[in-house]
């Protein structure tokens, strides 16, 4: 597509780092001048690896926003001509490809919204149609409990389970969901080779009984239960039923490519599931099918960690190129599908290696209940909320131990709709009336974060400044805003110029660590701004605030 401009402005492009990659999720923005180009696809084949396949087109208060439904391999170009004019490009990157009679592909979703006006307005009628039509139901503030980081990913058992949950309850912190990661199965540790059950048979030493016996007690409790899976990729060697079962269900890397790294490790001897297949994407939905009712499974988590373009396109003939990954795709999606048709209501945690696939399509079945592999640093934190927030208004992150001086620092730079405490609860020596205090907050403005949005300073990764956000409720007028202070800024204290307010009203300001309040009108708060005192270095602040009757 092809937009033209007036002649007093020009195109600014509006993008975001992808997942795994530099500056995760940071905001990018760049004037196309004529003759300007530029070219974005992910990296390796997962569509949030490296780049975002969300963009904004501007021009003169006015433009287009831009999303890509693909979970695979994308490609977008903006190219400005030496007029007035930017051309757009985007699809499934590399297709050349003949098809058999009556063969079917599908081509990859596009979403076009366009706006007039005030560019965050427009942002956030994105974020409402997402919420409203696209990402899958139910929704609301989760917390989650993984005790992964300190038992080891081979090292839970129902034991081990069943006495942290004990500690969670003891310490009145009792969570929506308990989560049970990588290691669940049955796998042979003597070897020295990652060989994972693909069955998905729970450890007869570690779980005797399967996960059932853990989750019918979750659910006495009202607790729900996660559990991790990674059916598409696999690990050939004794025991892999997949693997020497059906190895033509497989895709292997071309020859040649052994010793090359894919994802931290290399290639050899690793194979994924091809999903174009019938026979394998049938396979797949059954056992899995089969595991989550067997072990009372309520959440359903799928990981994928491996770069898959090199297993498709050194898959595809010559006068088939691109045919690999298209069929993938379709199998890929066709098996969300039938999982949410067998299980209604359940949601799908679409992890590949943090966020690196969390593409309009791919949201349209799943949730991200951990936005990144690259978690615990507040700094980070707090700039990959401040990009992807613009896009997703429903993900999550974990939260781990820091420095007890920082802790409600650390927590709040992480905080999502969901959030998943990894808490070493065996330590007793430990503010836990702060932790619940910071839980029931969390619970208190969570809901805000899937409304309205405006970034309230300037994007940074110094660490010399503040970061701040609001998060509003229009329809009631009410809403939250949080600031940090970060551990290099000099300055005590922040006026931030909210956003979305009426000025005619008034409104009822409340610090939640002081539980001061105060009556402000919505002029002020539009046109002066909020003042923000926060003395700890670093420190952060939450502030509520609600239209007065």
């Amino acid at each position: 597509m092809t937009w033209q401009r007036p002649e007093n402005c020009e195109f600014i492009l509006h993008s975001t780092v992808g997942d795994g990659y530099g500056d995760i999720y940071g905001p990018r923005q760049q004037v196309m001048p004529a003759g300007a180009a530029s070219e974005f696809a992910p990296v390796g084949g997962r569509s949030c690896s490296g780049q975002f396949p969300y963009f904004k087109l501007e021009w003169q208060s006015q433009g287009v926003v831009l999303a890509i439904g693909w979970p695979g391999q994308w490609a977008a170009s903006f190219t400005r001509d030496s007029g007035m004019g930017l051309r757009v490009q985007a699809g499934q990157e590399l297709t050349h490809f003949k098809l058999a009679p009556r063969e079917e592909v599908r081509t990859p979703l596009i979403v076009l919204q366009f706006w007039k006006g005030d560019a965050m307005a427009a942002q956030n009628v994105w974020r409402k149609w997402m919420m409203e039509h696209n990402l899958p139901r139910p929704l609301g503030p989760q917390m989650a409990v993984c005790t992964s980081n300190s038992h080891g990913l081979f090292g839970i058992s129902e034991e081990n389970q069943r006495q942290w949950l004990a500690r969670y309850l003891e310490e009145d912190m009792k969570p929506e969901y308990w989560w049970v990661d990588l290691g669940w199965f049955e796998v042979d540790l003597t070897k020295n080779v990652n060989v994972f059950n693909a069955r998905y048979d729970p450890d007869p030493v570690r779980f005797p009984n399967g996960l059932w016996p853990f989750s019918d007690y979750l659910h006495s409790l009202g607790i729900k239960l996660i559990a991790w899976f990674e059916p598409e990729h696999y690990y050939p060697g004794p025991g892999n039923w997949i693997v020497e079962n059906r190895p033509e269900w497989l895709l292997k890397a071309p020859p040649g490519h052994e010793a090359e790294i894919n994802q931290g490790l290399p290639l050899k001897n690793r194979v994924v599931l091809n999903l174009g297949n019938p026979e394998a994407l049938k396979w797949v939905t059954d056992n899995v099918d089969r595991v989550i009712k067997e072990q009372g499974i309520d959440l359903y988590r799928h990981d994928f960690n491996i770069e898959p373009l090199i297993f498709w396109r050194g898959n595809d003939a010559e006068d088939r190129q691109g045919i690999t990954e298209n069929k993938y795709v379709s199998g890929f999606l066709a098996y969300f599908d039938g999982l949410l048709q067998r299980h209604p209501g359940m949601l799908i945690d679409n992890c590949a290696s943090g966020g690196r696939r969390n593409d309009v399509e791919s949201l349209r079945r799943s949730v991200p209940l951990l936005r990144s592999d690259s978690w615990g640093e507040p700094v980070s934190q707090q700039c990959q909320t401040y990009g992807l927030m613009n896009w997703i208004p429903f993900w999550g992150t974990g939260i781990v131990y820091s420095n007890p001086a920082w802790v409600s620092y650390h927590f709040r730079s992480q905080l999502g709709v969901h959030y998943t405490n990894c808490w070493d609860l065996t330590i007793r020596d430990f503010p836990y009336d702060l932790h619940r205090k910071l839980l029931g907050q969390w619970r208190e403005i969570a809901p805000y974060f899937m409304k309205d949005y405006y970034p309230l300073t300037l994007y940074s990764t110094n660490r010399d400044v503040w970061m701040a956000w609001q998060y509003d409720q229009p329809e009631s007028g009410e809403g939250a805003v949080m600031a940090f202070r970060r551990e290099n800024c000099i300055y005590e204290g922040a006026r931030l110029k909210l956003k979305g307010l009426e000025s005619q009203a008034r409104y009822t300001v409340k610090n939640l660590d002081t539980n001061e309040s105060q009556t402000i009108s919505g002029q002020e708060l539009l046109e002066k701004g909020l003042y923000i005192a926060i003395s700890e270095i670093p420190g952060s602040a939450v502030i509520t605030y609600k239209k007065m009757n």
